[in-house]
């Protein structure tokens, strides 16, 4: 099941909204994370700083046959051995990941999906206690140049009901990423 709204612009366009580094540094991800998963990989745009960062390997999975040859061939071209692409229906089949087994879930501008309680449940289910989830989206404006239309597009306070919902605690307020976007952080506790 492809993500709504989830066609992507041209490549430098969509890395012009983003400053990876800067979003790590604010959502904790940094070099004490061994494994971390990116749901939606797409062009890669935080895949490859995120695999650089981390000490163990990095799961990106995307359902997009083009992002996945994409991300191939700058795996290959960064000589990054610790990325571990699949093509996969996440949404639909689960990441095919074991329980407990990673540090770290990325959910980057995709909570917009039509059941985005699953996606959050299954980065619960994989991620080890302790471990956290990072999510960005964009801002709930209409001033945006882009994301998903403000009918579906979520508000902060809708992600953190759902972050709650999916088994997390809330580890960090609204976070500003600007101009576009906003950031929070889970932390799975049992």
């Amino acid at each position: 099941m492809k993500i709504r709204e989830s066609g992507m612009p041209e490549e430098k366009y969509w890395e012009s909204f983003f400053n990876p580094q800067y979003i790590f540094s604010k959502l904790k991800f940094d070099d004490a994370i061994s494994d971390a998963i990116e749901l939606g990989s797409g062009y890669g745009t935080f895949t490859i700083p995120a695999a650089k960062i981390i000490k163990g390997n990095l799961y990106a999975l995307d359902i997009e046959r083009e992002m996945i040859s994409s991300l191939k061939r700058k795996v290959k071209l960064e000589k990054l051995s610790n990325i571990i692409i699949k093509q996969i229906d996440f949404a639909k089949e689960g990441t095919g990941l074991k329980e407990d087994s990673i540090d770290y879930a990325m959910l980057f501008n995709i909570l917009h999906a039509e059941d985005p309680l699953a996606l959050l449940k299954e980065a619960y289910r994989v991620l080890r206690n302790g471990a956290k989830v990072g999510i960005i989206h964009w801002i709930y404006s209409s001033s945006t140049p882009r994301g998903p239309s403000l009918d579906i597009r979520p508000k902060p306070e809708q992600c953190i009901a759902w972050i709650e919902q999916g088994g997390f605690t809330i580890d960090s307020e609204v976070i500003q990423l600007p101009p576009y976007h906003y950031g929070i952080i889970g932390i799975k506790t049992n």
